[in-house]
């Protein structure tokens, strides 16, 4: 399994909602993943650029992150992952799944600053059953 490491080398945010006026409740946010190539660095190292593109609807804001994936393993991981670039194939998902997180991280970090919601859905609490006139036992973790 190849080993990702992904960098984050410009990131642009901009607010667009007025300050003081609140926020909608619901807001639907969507995350646009786009590799920009897949580079063969050296024998064992592939270089995937990607722009990452996060957007609020309403419009409140919009959040841009590039970067760059070096993406390192056995000759024959990079080989495939290169040519499936090459063919227009759908890069591995674990490559994917690396990029975002890491941007996600970044985002939500950004969006705290910009007093914006998060990119990524939080948890909600859920509300306390009651089973014949009793609260239900819930696990000591849940608050």
């Amino acid at each position: 399994m190849p080993q990702v490491n992904v960098n984050i080398n410009q990131i642009s945010a901009e607010k667009f909602w007025k300050s003081g006026k609140q926020i909608p409740l619901k807001v639907q946010v969507s995350t646009n993943v786009n590799i920009v190539e897949v580079e063969r660095e050296s024998e064992d190292i592939l270089s995937v650029p990607f722009v990452i593109s996060i957007s609020y609807n309403p419009s409140i804001a919009q959040i841009t992150l590039k970067g760059e994936a070096r993406v390192g393993g056995e000759k024959s991981e990079l080989e495939a992952i290169y040519e499936g670039y090459e063919n227009k194939e759908s890069p591995p998902p674990r490559l994917i799944q690396q990029i975002t997180n890491n941007s996600l991280a970044e985002a939500t970090m950004l969006s705290r600053t910009l007093n914006i919601p998060p990119p990524i859905p939080l948890p909600t609490p859920q509300a306390r059953k009651k089973k014949e006139g009793k609260e239900e036992e819930r696990p000591s973790y849940v608050g």
